[in-house]
């Protein structure tokens, strides 16, 4: 898990089933458009509205948070919903946290909150078991 795996919409991408999984497997949304298009057929993340959104571009920013006027916005404000209903992980909550501390203590605090305690292996947040041991998150 590092910094290259937070989206600019906040989503830790190193805690995505996408991610984590042996076949398939995404770079993390950030690293997507890095790649050669042909090797990848991550159409959610390259159709992604927040990922493109054209206030990152224009104003080169990282995440979503940062000089955004309409921050938290109508897409991310329903993301984030969902997320905390079904994973109870914030977006936002994510973002504000990067922006008080920093996105290196952010990283660092992400990998001791998504660590098995079990096996040591990085939980996903799509699951409520470890995808390795199968112990309960």
């Amino acid at each position: 898990m590092n910094t290259t795996l937070i989206a600019a919409c906040g989503m830790n991408c190193g805690i995505c089933i996408g991610y984590l999984r042996d076949k398939n497997k995404c770079p993390g949304c950030r690293l997507m458009g890095i790649q050669n298009a042909s090797q990848s057929n991550k159409t959610y993340c390259k159709k992604c509205i927040i990922k493109n959104c054209p206030n990152l571009k224009e104003k080169k920013m990282k995440f979503c948070s940062h000089k955004c006027d309409t921050f938290p916005c109508k897409r991310l404000k329903n993301l984030d919903k969902r997320y905390q209903t079904r994973y109870s992980m914030s977006m936002i909550e994510n973002l504000e946290k990067i922006d008080k501390t920093g996105i290196r203590e952010f990283v660092k605090n992400e990998k001791i909150r998504w660590k098995c305690k079990k096996c040591g292996n990085t939980l996903c947040v799509h699951r409520e078991t470890c995808l390795f041991c199968g112990a309960k998150r």
